[in-house]
């Protein structure tokens, strides 16, 4: 295989994380995120976020975060707004199902939900022999690629609210949402819109592993160590996690600029596609890309390049998805292009 599109984090870890942890390995910690690191790196993620009285946990992976945050919100008898295509329904073998979550799936089309499907899955509900939707789930970037704007996630939260919901947003990819040129988003703006727990993804953003849960209510605060504990995320070594993450928040922006250049990227790999005549039904609001390319390029671009196939489109076209980081070379993008270019005038298409 010349070069894999499949995902984020496929690369290794960024040398300034390394350098990090490298620097800081022989002294002494306490364990269980207990750490002086873990207490640096929540101290930094408060501030960038302007959310000084929250506290912040570091859990080993996306999973495992979003399982232990949203069994910390519900009650048995309680459910999750999601859409159909959210990380939690399609891609964690239901491990939120495993762990007693009820999850209350709505179309949508592009990753988002909405107020109206947020309204919709109250129809599901009718009186104590059914679940109750609590928590509205939403991800920022979307597994679709697509970002909330500041004002559609403000309206989300405002809604949610007026209702009664808890809100927990899915970070894995946020720096990339933060970045995202088109939709205007800072960390401090993100941390005022309310939202009651969310995290900010390490692992997909050039760190080794971790990510990092931001508590924003103060009433799911309590005992919050000890969801994490009964789940297996309470890492003896913690300091490792601490340590990429105060990294990431250092004064230099580390983060952002990792998620900008995963950005940077893909924007570059959509504009050559949609130049060698690629269709699109999907925005590239952030690092991944799904272009609809027929199935015989398909097969011929699998014997050299990873990716997924994404959607089936028709007979004859398949949506793939193509991921950049920040680690990705301009070089094996433009590589990719040219056989895709190549393929399409010996097909005559």
């Amino acid at each position: 295989m010349k070069y894999s599109f499949y995902d984020d984090y496929s690369e290794g870890v960024h040398p300034e994380i390394l350098r990090y942890i490298g620097e800081h390995n022989d002294d002494q910690q306490l364990g269980y995120g207990r750490d002086n690191y873990s207490q640096l790196a929540a101290d930094r993620i408060r501030k960038a976020f302007g959310l000084p009285h929250a506290d912040v946990h570091f859990s080993p992976s996306g999973t495992a975060t979003n399982v232990i945050c949203l069994r910390a919100m519900l009650q048995p008898y309680e459910g999750v707004i999601t859409p159909h295509s959210g990380h939690i329904y399609v891609h964690e073998t239901g491990a939120p199902e495993a762990a007693g979550i009820k999850l209350i799936p709505v179309p949508s089309q592009d990753g988002k939900l909405t107020t109206d499907m947020i309204d919709s899955a109250f129809g599901t509900y009718e009186d104590e022999h059914t679940i109750i939707p609590r928590v509205v789930y939403l991800t920022q970037a979307t597994e679709l690629g697509t970002v909330y704007s500041p004002s559609e996630l403000q309206t989300i939260i405002n809604h949610a609210k007026a209702k009664g919901l808890l809100v927990f947003i899915d970070g894995a990819r946020l720096a990339m949402a933060l970045t995202s040129k088109n939709k205007g988003m800072s960390t401090t703006n993100f941390g005022s819109l309310g939202a009651d727990i969310f995290y900010v993804g390490g692992t997909k953003a050039g760190g080794m592993y971790g990510e990092a849960i931001v508590i924003v209510n103060p009433e799911l605060q309590h005992h919050f160590r000890n969801q994490m504990k009964q789940r297996g995320a309470l890492m003896a070594k913690g300091r490792f996690m601490g340590q990429q993450f105060a990294r990431f928040f250092d004064q230099d922006g580390l983060w952002m600029a990792l998620g900008a250049q995963a950005n940077e990227n893909a924007a570059y790999m959509h504009r050559r596609l949609a130049e060698a005549g690629m269709d699109f039904d999907l925005t590239v609001d952030a690092n991944q890309v799904f272009p609809i390319i027929e199935n015989t390029l398909v097969e011929e671009l699998e014997k050299d390049y990873g990716f997924y196939r994404w959607t089936k489109v028709s007979d004859t076209q398949t949506k793939i998805r193509l991921v950049c980081s920040w680690a990705t070379p301009v070089a094996a993008i433009d590589k990719f292009i040219d056989r895709v270019t190549e393929l399409r005038h010996a097909k005559g298409q």
